[in-house]
């Protein structure tokens, strides 16, 4: 229904934030993770999910796609729900959960409160194989949401180039060329190796 909210940050806290999107206040629970991004920001665009159930219509909010994504396939999990997808991801990042999915570390996955041995091993069963698909270009090699990295991809795609193609090509010039630190650059060899 909301893809996502953008707007001031009116009230901040690890579990909960306001959200005044065009002159209306959003309550919006989000993930430890989500808050370390916005945490210094005034303002900013959440990306989110509306869970309706019987008694509550819950906002939940993530600072990147990846986050989003992972959320949802978690609670497509029979025995996971919004707060123990909440709490995972507060615990990991999209992109440790899906390694564990993947990898099958039922520990890595148990450690996470809420989470026991048959709900890591259904998590696992259930998912893996999927979960590759949610990571996008904020963890390219493990990288945080504002890096140089995550702004080439983006410039990529305001220029019309695929996500997937722009996420490719980026990730293969960083790995060929570590030291760069000027984002023009990073785009342009982008470019040429698409």
């Amino acid at each position: 229904m909301y893809a996502y909210l953008q707007g001031k940050f009116t009230y901040k806290s690890p579990a909960v934030i306001h959200i005044d999107a065009g002159g209306v206040g959003y309550e919006v629970n989000i993930s430890l993770n989500t808050y370390a991004f916005i945490e210094p920001l005034s303002e900013g665009k959440l990306f989110t999910y509306l869970q309706v159930k019987e008694d509550a219509h819950t906002l939940f909010g993530f600072f990147e796609r990846a986050e989003k994504d992972m959320f949802v396939l978690l609670i497509s999990v029979s025995g996971v729900g919004a707060s123990t997808a909440r709490m995972m991801l507060s615990a990991l990042r999209p992109d440790e959960v899906s390694a564990a999915i993947n990898g099958g570390n039922v520990k890595l996955l148990e450690s996470v409160k809420g989470i026991g041995k048959k709900t890591a091993e259904r998590l696992i069963l259930e998912l893996k194989g999927k979960t590759d698909k949610t990571i996008t270009g904020s963890y390219l090699s493990g990288t945080s949401v504002n890096t140089l990295e995550n702004d080439a991809v983006n410039a990529l795609q305001a220029l019309g180039i695929t996500r997937t193609q722009a996420e490719s090509s980026v990730q293969k010039i960083t790995i060929a060329e570590p030291g760069i630190t000027k984002l023009e650059d990073l785009i342009k060899k982008a470019l040429k190796a698409i």
